[in-house]
């Protein structure tokens, strides 16, 4: 289904006030169930990501965190199981990943005698377990499990369906008796470039049929040395 520019508009102005959760989408499928639940996807994230650019450094400041700092504290002091983070992350509109990992370094800033590495966040936030502190572990599992644009369990997501459509590729390339290059060779040669394959022998696209048996919308890219 070919979706149209008047389509889009209407789906990027209903996203404006839609928060970023998996419970949105769901309504967005409601609003709009002629379209795919991958189509939604894509154009929440795509317009999502671009509100996220605009207003980024405005969270950042340092006003801003110690406020977000202090109503986090406040919330879970009144009751920890509430999703405070995400409830507060909805609020301000921002992506609530990008929450979790803003109070998450403001805590360890307090807790820890050296600030903590990238490494260390990334690491705590991939598995909250690593937290030592189980209200604020809950709060930022919370917030990453609700997150549909942002996180490490979207780039997870998305690193599987980026190897699941390398080996349909694959696939269809040898089926094809087509000789190709793949990122390993690729790396070996000392290419500074590796897309997922490069043709060895250049092929007009139009005498050959690639089709993906799949319903997603994420295409991978040939190139022909």
């Amino acid at each position: 289904m070919i979706l149209t520019k008047a389509q889009y508009d209407e789906i990027a102005q209903c996203l404006v006030s839609v928060p970023p959760t998996r419970q949105s989408l769901r309504k967005l499928k409601q609003t709009f169930p002629s379209q795919s639940q991958a189509t939604l996807l894509s154009i929440f994230s795509q317009e999502y990501q671009k509100h996220i650019k605009r207003t980024h450094a405005k969270h950042h400041t340092s006003e801003a965190i110690e406020t977000y700092y202090q109503r986090y504290l406040n919330g879970v002091g009144r009751n920890g199981s509430a999703p405070v983070l995400l409830e507060l992350a909805n609020e301000v509109d921002y992506a609530p990943s990008l929450m979790a990992r803003i109070i998450l370094e403001r805590f360890l800033q307090d807790h820890e005698e050296t600030p903590p590495s990238k490494s260390v966040i990334n690491s705590m936030l991939r598995d909250p377990s690593q937290i030592p502190d189980g209200v604020l572990a809950n709060q930022v599992y919370q917030c990453i499990v609700n997150d549909c644009c942002y996180g490490p369990l979207v780039d997870c997501i998305k690193h599987a369906i980026g190897h699941e459509h390398e080996v349909l590729l694959r696939d269809l390339l040898l089926e094809k008796n087509l000789s190709f290059l793949d990122e390993d060779q690729l790396r070996a040669k000392g290419y500074d470039k590796t897309p997922d394959f490069i043709l060895q022998v250049p092929v007009e696209m139009t005498a050959i049929k690639l089709r993906f048996k799949t319903q997603r919308n994420s295409r991978k890219r040939v190139y022909s040395e």
